[in-house]
């Protein structure tokens, strides 16, 4: 199975993260409550390649696109 991360899913889609592609990036995601096992959903899409916001831990987040590009979602 091919794995999808956090940049692929669409306005509205949910997923559970996984784990992370950058050990250094997956400290600080880890600090701002993106941990493993926990629900996440994109509420909004910047256009032409700008931050996502997502919902994950009871509040809202906004990552780039290339961060949020390592957090690995469950199949």
């Amino acid at each position: 199975m091919l794995e999808k991360n956090l940049s692929q899913l669409e306005i509205g889609e949910k997923g559970i993260i996984s784990n992370f592609k950058d050990e250094e990036m997956s400290l600080k995601l880890i600090e701002m409550g993106c941990l493993p096992g926990v629900d996440v959903e994109v509420l909004f899409k910047a256009p032409w390649g700008g931050p996502i916001c997502i919902a994950v831990s009871g509040y809202n987040l906004s990552l780039r696109r290339d961060e949020a590009a390592t957090i690995v979602l469950q199949n």
